[in-house]
């Protein structure tokens, strides 16, 4: 492999941000690529060189993989980095890369393919004697199989899609008599989603724990894995609070899981950062899930804990280095928690919150906290993309500390001109279950069916934040200053946030 001096992002968002940064501080150039509506983003901002590569939707600029390539090339990058999204998880895309001469900062295409399978993926993983979820191993394309698998693994299931993830095209069914509808609305889900409409069934597991392992591999057969990350914290299926160590899992099922994600990367031949998932029941008797082969969303847990920048391993790896340290060097130490920060609205059925911010004040302040963001007072948060714009993280000597600096973070995170996320987590991060630690993949499905009368104290920030969201209409028809009657109200807005005890 050839020295890496420059490298494209073929993303946007906080994850371009983040990689970055991690360029800057090798001492590296970094590139990126924007759309219509990410013109005046953060990326574009603080990278070297900026390059337009079309309109807002994703299908007309980050999706297009002879736009990014070409820019590559008129840019003289030597490797690309895919974040996570769009275009990292693409075999097609690894193999055009490469095949430019240009250094693809990921996996190989075939393990990209071999993963990226659900049903493929199962079957190498049950013939590398992994345990998997019981269920079908290939795609259904018959109702009286389907239905025979059923019968055979027993009520609730789980149909999934085979091409994807992000709990697209997933339906949990509990009776025979739900089977057929529940097939069709999952398959055209996944089509529109993946453009693959394979669908495939399996266990569903009940009381379930989601725990990933995150596995670093080298192009010489060294492969370690730099512990777990707890997940089960989701909202329709999607993650939104990760934290590292597992507070449900001891010592002995931790070894266990790490040695056979270690397993699981080997039997593809994986190199670069991946993630490897389980589903874990109530007995500790875990699964394999899927392998994500790229860099995960909540990866910054886990280099808060070791101290391992995995965005610049990925790098190093690429251009052809050995991991320079053994599993025996990697000894994680206290605890962390992430909190994806989406602009949505808590109060109005998590809706998007797209709009323009008008104040931005991070938590900046003290030990152990950091965020990872991708905008700034001032920026229009389109409505093309996914909502998140930030990934609050924090650490702690245990875990208890790490929760506490989280509340005290996202009190102080001060958004304004959008709706976000923040008031949902404070109320998570105070529930006794999750506090407990022995919580599973239901615990937001039972916070959200709990309808509990609000005291007078949470009556009085529930009004407030009705009051808020209509003023955000009207303050962001306004030119965004911060001043006279409005800066009163958001005055009022960080004394109110005091009042929040969900």
């Amino acid at each position: 492999m050839g020295k890496i001096k420059k490298i494209l992002i073929a993303n946007r968002g906080e994850i371009a941000v983040r990689i970055i940064r991690a360029i800057r501080e090798m001492e590296l150039s970094p590139v990126v690529v924007y759309s219509d509506a990410d013109e005046l983003s953060l990326a574009v901002k603080l990278s070297d060189e900026a390059y337009h590569i079309g309109e807002s939707q994703s299908s007309k600029s980050y999706l297009v993989m002879d736009k990014i390539i070409d820019v590559a090339k008129k840019s003289n990058a030597d490797a690309i980095h895919p974040g996570y999204g769009f275009l990292a998880e693409n075999a097609e895309f690894a193999k055009r890369v490469e095949a430019e001469g240009i250094i693809f900062i990921g996996p190989s295409p075939e393990a990209i393919i071999n993963m990226g399978s659900k049903t493929l993926s199962r079957d190498i993983m049950k013939k590398a004697g992994i345990p998997v979820v019981p269920g079908m191993v290939d795609a259904i394309t018959d109702m009286k199989d389907l239905e025979k698998t059923a019968e055979e693994i027993g009520y609730p299931v789980l149909l999934k899609a085979s091409a994807g993830g992000g709990g697209k095209g997933m339906r949990r069914v509990n009776k025979k008599e739900d089977l057929e509808k529940s097939f069709k609305l999952s398959s055209s889900e996944a089509l529109s989603s993946f453009g693959d409409a394979a669908v495939y069934v399996e266990k569903f597991i009940e009381e379930p724990h989601h725990i990933e392992i995150q596995v670093l591999a080298d192009k010489y057969g060294n492969t370690v894995h730099l512990g777990e990350r707890e997940c089960s914290v989701q909202r329709r299926y999607q993650k939104i609070i990760e934290e590292t160590p597992s507070p449900f899992i001891n010592d002995d099922i931790r070894d266990k899981m790490g040695a056979i994600a270690i397993q699981a990367a080997k039997a593809v031949n994986y190199s670069n950062a991946g993630t490897v998932e389980f589903i874990v029941d109530k007995n500790f008797n875990f699964y394999f899930l899927e392998m994500n082969t790229r860099l995960q969303v909540e990866h910054p847990i886990t280099e808060m804990v070791t101290g391992i920048d995995l965005v610049k391993e990925q790098i190093l790896i690429a251009e052809g280095h050995k991991l320079s340290f053994t599993q025996e060097d990697i000894k994680p130490r206290g605890s962390s928690i992430e909190c994806r920060i989406y602009a949505e609205d808590p109060f109005n059925n998590f809706a998007p919150s797209p709009g323009r911010i008008i104040e931005y004040v991070p938590p900046a302040g003290g030990i152990g906290v950091r965020d990872d963001s991708g905008v700034y007072e001032g920026f229009e948060v389109p409505v093309h993309y996914d909502p998140l714009i930030s990934k609050l993280v924090t650490w702690g000597r245990d875990r208890t500390e790490a929760i506490n600096r989280m509340k005290r973070a996202l009190f102080e995170y001060r958004i304004a001109g959008i709706n976000t996320s923040i008031p949902y987590f404070l109320q998570i991060l105070e529930n006794e279950e999750f506090l407990s630690g022995n919580y599973t993949t239901n615990l937001i499905e039972r916070i959200e069916s709990k309808k509990v009368e609000l005291s007078e104290e949470n009556e009085l920030v529930a009004l407030f934040a009705s009051g808020i969201r209509e003023m955000n209409g009207k303050m962001s028809e306004c030119s965004g200053t911060n001043s006279g009657e409005n800066g009163k109200s958001w005055k009022l807005h960080g004394r109110m946030k005091n009042l929040r005890r969900f």
